[in-house]
């Protein structure tokens, strides 16, 4: 059975496709069967693997809207181990037309169900706003991760997601936990970034993930050649920040046997 996550801030620029895409590569190459969801119309998570927008015929549009069966959309990726449900601009459409859907926030969960069996995970690339598409995101996924940018404005929204996640706790997924806050674009040279690390840790504790990612420039280079950064460049700090997050929450979810000396406690 695999386990869904959701990847999800309504803020733009956090770093959230980033971490979609790198974080089911990293899983993948740990030899985790593991399925990518673009679940954004902007679809960065599908041109991120290398596919052309103008060569997808079906997409999670079709899945949603038309009831493709998901693994006749599933497109296979270079990386081992790593597939995707690609996205199209059609997206966008789909709030529109479930909107008099009967369970509309419940359409990708089903769509997904048939599709457990088949993957150790399934992470899913949530759109930046918090409509119906992300709620059925949210309402699909057992956990979410929530990406925060260390930078002033790093608790901006922040309080609305969290909002936004108990009311989808309490009336449409009971099972929904948070994963973990993560931290991105971390710069150990900023005070300020010190500060917001500091701040986050202080407010939300044991939901912060120790794994922290650090500004990378292979890790902004990576989409525009169509690969994950541990394709791109494996030796880059952006590859191994998320390799230390993928076995991070492998031994969150007791899914490896690791020695507690050899456990990631990333500072």
């Amino acid at each position: 059975m695999a386990k869904v996550i959701a990847i999800a801030n309504q803020k733009g620029g956090v770093g959230k496709t980033t971490t979609a895409i790198n974080l089911a590569a990293s899983l993948a190459v740990l030899e985790y069967r593991t399925l990518l969801v673009d679940a954004d119309p902007q679809a960065n998570s599908t041109t991120g693997n290398g596919f052309d927008l103008r060569n997808i015929q079906l997409s999670l549009y079709d899945c949603m809207v038309n009831e493709t069966p998901v693994n006749q959309v599933v497109l296979e990726t270079e990386t081992p181990n790593l597939f995707l449900l690609p996205s199209h601009l059609d997206l966008v459409g789909a709030e529109i037309e479930l909107i008099n859907q009967p369970n509309r926030e419940h359409v990708l969960r089903k769509a997904l169900e048939a599709e457990q069996n088949n993957y150790d995970f399934i992470i899913i690339d949530c759109s930046p706003s918090l409509g119906l598409i992300t709620v059925n995101s949210l309402s699909a996924a057992d956990s979410v991760i929530i990406p925060v940018q260390c930078e002033y404005f790093a608790l901006e929204g922040l309080g609305k997601l969290l909002n936004t996640i108990k009311i989808v706790q309490t009336r449409i997924n009971s099972e929904l936990k948070i994963e973990g806050i993560l931290m991105t674009m971390y710069d150990g040279r900023l005070r300020l970034s010190n500060q917001v690390v500091e701040e986050i840790k202080n407010h939300f504790s044991e939901l912060v993930f120790n794994t922290i990612l650090h500004r990378n420039t292979r890790l902004g280079e990576a989409p525009s050649f169509g690969k994950p950064v541990l394709l791109y460049d494996a030796e880059s700090t952006g590859a191994v920040n998320y390799l230390n997050l993928a076995k991070e929450i492998l031994q969150k979810n007791n899914m490896t046997k690791i020695k507690n000396e050899d456990k990631i406690f990333e500072k």
